[in-house]
């Protein structure tokens, strides 16, 4: 574990695709936590995840972070590990907003009970509620 500041980041999509839409992200700095979330009418499930990393990467002022997702095609695709195939607008998003930072992926469970990634789960179901 390091001492740089944490992302967690989830989606969620109540009709994958095209349903009602949330994102949020939680960013853990210097001993306090940040939430924000939001949401679309009508998106995917994948477009959710990116834009929690998104907007994370949009609001955070460093230059060095560790982030962790709980999508596998975000944190593989992010690391260029996979090719990027969809939502190629987010992704252009995302090498902008993060050309000047260093990330450290990490991948967590889902549903596994790590506080923070149920936290942003929770969070980001909530916004696609209100969107239905």
């Amino acid at each position: 574990m390091t001492n740089l500041p944490q992302i967690y980041t989830d989606g969620s999509c109540l009709k994958n695709p095209g349903g009602a839409s949330g994102w949020c992200f939680c960013l853990i700095e210097n001993n306090q936590e940040f939430i924000l979330s939001g949401g679309e009418f009508s998106s995917t499930n994948n477009r959710m995840e990116l834009m929690a990393v998104n907007e994370a990467l949009n609001f955070v002022q460093g230059k060095e972070y560790e982030i962790y997702t709980d999508s596998m095609l975000t944190l593989k695709c992010a690391k260029r590990e996979w090719k990027r195939k969809a939502n190629l607008d987010l992704w252009e998003i995302f090498d902008e907003n993060s050309k000047n930072k260093k990330l450290q992926w990490n991948w967590v469970k889902s549903h596994s009970g790590n506080k923070y990634n149920e936290i942003v789960d929770k969070l980001a179901k909530e916004e696609a509620i209100k969107r239905k």
